[in-house]
């Protein structure tokens, strides 16, 4: 493999003759979130629509413990 003067990383062998500057640059101001899953969790979580219920039912539990944390500071025992 034969490396860029200009650049270590870039192969000769690259070719982006045929590619378009900024075909994604407004997918891309809408703004994107990428997560990478651990292996283990694949099985677990095989999509997106997966991975959101998931979080949803968590900010669900999260904010509930909130609410009984702070029913019990104000001396209401539940």
């Amino acid at each position: 493999m034969k490396v860029m003067n200009n650049d270590p990383d870039m192969l000769e062998e690259y070719d982006f003759s045929n590619g378009v500057r900024g075909k994604y640059t407004s997918q891309y101001k809408e703004g994107t979130n990428m997560v990478r899953l651990d292996p283990e969790l694949i099985e677990y979580f095989p999509d997106s629509a997966s991975v959101n219920e998931a979080l949803k039912s968590l900010v669900k539990l999260i904010k509930s413990c909130r609410n009984r944390k702070a029913e019990q500071i104000d001396g209401v025992d539940i």
